[in-house]
This record gives structure tokens, sequence and C-alpha cells, in this order.
């Protein structure tokens, strides 16, 4: 098996694709099969070089994003929302166009990149009341309260959507450390401005 790091500044090698073998090669399915893409993201190719590590993250991936109490929808937003949070713009990128692919809307996703509290994106009482829960979740989860815990289920979600909305919290709070730790952020915003500086010579 060959290891490649395609991406300078990534701290981590990463296994291309066409040389994943055994267990990663079957990994590789299961990951495109969680996501319904076409490729690995450069996300799971992270932990490429410990398989085992690969199918903790695939795992709670596909056991988020699956099935479920949540609407899909509501996923991507919790998603991409604790991500913006978390400063993790790969991560909000990613999940913004998933919101978008079952039916965010333009103006939410264009809120998630630039509102820095759950109020200020274009949301009905139901819902900010679940969003504000997930956001303590990454600002100050020691803190949740009982009422805190409550008010989503006062505004009319379930305990399993609840339950399902702060795990989703929880996942993302561990990929965006993961993604930021080992440079993939900071290294796609350098190709990005790389790419943008190209095009405009």
């Amino acid at each position: 098996m060959q290891e490649n790091s395609m991406l300078k500044g990534v701290r981590v090698p990463l296994v291309e694709e066409a040389d994943a073998e055994g267990r990663l090669a079957d990994l590789y399915e299961d990951v495109k099969t969680a996501t319904g893409l076409p490729f690995v993201p450069d996300m799971f190719r992270l932990t490429s070089t410990r398989p085992e590590l690969l199918h903790v993250v695939t795992t709670g991936y596909a056991g988020m994003f699956k099935d479920g109490a949540l609407a899909r929808e509501t996923k991507e937003l919790i998603a991409a929302w604790t991500s913006q949070v978390n400063q993790c713009p790969y991560c909000v990128g990613t999940h913004n166009w998933f919101l978008l692919q079952f039916g965010g809307s333009p103006e939410l996703a264009a809120a998630v990149e630039t509102a820095t509290t759950p109020e200020e994106l274009p949301l009905d009482e139901r819902t900010l009341a679940l969003m504000r829960l997930v956001t303590k979740v990454s600002t100050a989860a020691y803190q949740v309260t009982d009422a805190d815990w409550a008010a989503p289920a006062d505004a009319g979600w379930s305990d399993d959507e609840i339950l399902e909305a702060v795990f989703c919290a929880a996942l993302f709070n561990f990929i965006n450390r993961l993604v930021d730790s080992v440079g993939l952020g900071a290294a796609l915003q350098q190709k990005s401005r790389i790419s943008q500086q190209e095009s405009t010579r």
C-alpha cells in the first residue's frame, strides 16, 4: 500500500483510493456508500493509514446520516452550523452543500456562513430552540442544564430527535477538530487562494 499526501500542509499521509488494499479498500467503499459520493472525501482519508480509526469515523458518520429520527436537512444544518461555530470552513462548505441538496434554502446556507448566533439564522421558533441547544454543545457543553434540554422538547422535538441533534453536534465537534488539527482546513484554504490568484493572472 502506497501513501501519498495530495495537499501540502496536511500533517498526516493520505492513502490514494487507487492504492487502497484489503481492509482500507473495504472502508473506502463504506465511505462512498455513507456519503453518496463517487469518491472518498479528504476528511476520511486523514485516518487512512490507521484503518481501525477510519472505521470509527465511518461508523459514526454512517450512523448519523443513514437514517434516524431527524430529517436529513436538519442534520446537515446542525453539521454546517456546528462547523461555523467552531470556525471550520472546510466542514461548513461541505455540509452547506449537502444542506442545499436536502432542501435547505440558499438564504439559510448563506446565513450559516456569516452568522455568529443561532438567532441570526432564518429559522422558525421550533428549529431555533433546537439550534440553541446544539450551539451550547459546542460552546459550553459542561454548562448544559435541564432547562436547556427541555426547551426543544417544549418546542415539539421528541427525545430521540433531541438526542440525535446533540450527537450530531458532538460528532462534528470531533470532526472539526480532526480536520483543523491535522491541517486539512488550512491546506485547502491555501490551495483555494493559490487557484484564485492563478485564475486572475
